[in-house]
């Protein structure tokens, strides 16, 4: 019997975490699965197959696990987008809001030529906020997002409108409502 399932099936909901009155969604659940794994990679890149895409970007920390995945079935480099203080080397940073207060990410500043495209992937949007700072780091490189790239759209959170809102084409495999 063939196995019809899709990737939103193999991703685990945890109730109250990590507050009370949140739905969790747990991808790690999907990447332990070695077809939903490769379902989730193969759905990720394929909007994206046949256009130029210099690299792949991953926001930390489950969008490296993801980004590295796609950029090895694309045949590209991999930049990691991680926390401020992560990084040695010279590094560029951006500030974001949280619910609770701001942060800050950051990417080598060697990591981008201008005029490379560059595809954005993480695990989850939500307000959109940390997407948001990794395309301001990218774009302040000089490179161009040609699209992002997520397994779990939270959509009354508002982080697709926010993306879309900046021109960014935004690919997303399943979503859950009302989180």
């Amino acid at each position: 019997m063939l196995d019809h399932k899709s990737v939103a099936d193999y991703i685990r909901t945890i109730p109250d975490f990590p507050h009370e009155g949140i739905m969790f969604r747990d991808v790690t659940t999907l990447f332990l699965d070695p077809r939903g794994f490769r379902l989730a990679i193969d759905q990720l890149l394929a909007p994206f197959v046949g256009r130029r895409i210099d690299k792949v970007a991953g926001l930390e920390a489950r969008g490296f696990i993801l980004g590295g995945a796609v950029a090895h079935q694309l045949s590209v480099g991999f930049v990691p987008i991680r926390k401020k203080g992560k990084l040695p080397g010279k590094t560029v940073e951006q500030d974001y809001t949280l619910e609770y207060g701001t942060a800050t990410v950051e990417i080598h500043d060697d990591c981008l030529q201008p005029g490379e495209t560059v595809l954005l992937v993480d695990d989850l949007l939500a307000t959109g906020g940390t997407a948001e700072a990794g395309i301001k780091l990218i774009e302040r490189l000089g490179a161009q997002v040609v699209g992002t790239a997520f397994v779990v759209d939270l959509p009354d959170l508002g982080g697709r409108k926010r993306l879309e809102g900046m021109g960014m084409a935004v690919h997303a495999l399943c979503g859950f409502e009302g989180d």
